[in-house]
């Protein structure tokens, strides 16, 4: 992973449902190849304790084109012995000015999820 200071990218998951910070949550970020129309994976991840993961992508990596965050809400609601209606999230996004910050949150619950682009 990028270092996080350096990261133009950052999420938070929180747990709405339990109204925590969604800590250890596996997650992934992908960029598509518009000619080949293939996703590929470019870092992994886990939120820390307070649901945050930082340094997904370099400054330097992060260029226009279609991303996507996918989120293994699935694992995190069997880690604490609950059972989800969503086995994963995936957040897909477009990039025009990737010299600005993005933030995208996910708040869920187990059966509900919400995300919007924040700073």
């Amino acid at each position: 992973m990028a270092a996080a200071e350096s990261s133009p990218l950052t999420t938070h998951v929180l747990n709405t449902g339990d109204g925590v910070p969604a800590a250890r949550m596996a997650l992934s970020l992908h960029r598509l190849d518009a000619k080949l129309m293939i996703w590929s994976m470019l870092s992994v991840g886990t939120t820390d304790e307070d649901g945050r993961c930082s340094g997904l992508i370099a400054r330097e990596a992060f260029g226009p084109g279609m991303y996507k965050l996918r989120f293994e809400t699935g694992s995190y609601w069997d880690s604490l012995g609950q059972n989800s209606f969503y086995p994963y999230v995936e957040v897909v996004f477009s990039i025009t000015e990737p010299e600005q910050r993005f933030h995208l949150p996910l708040l869920m619950s187990r059966f509900s999820y919400s995300t919007y682009r924040g700073s």
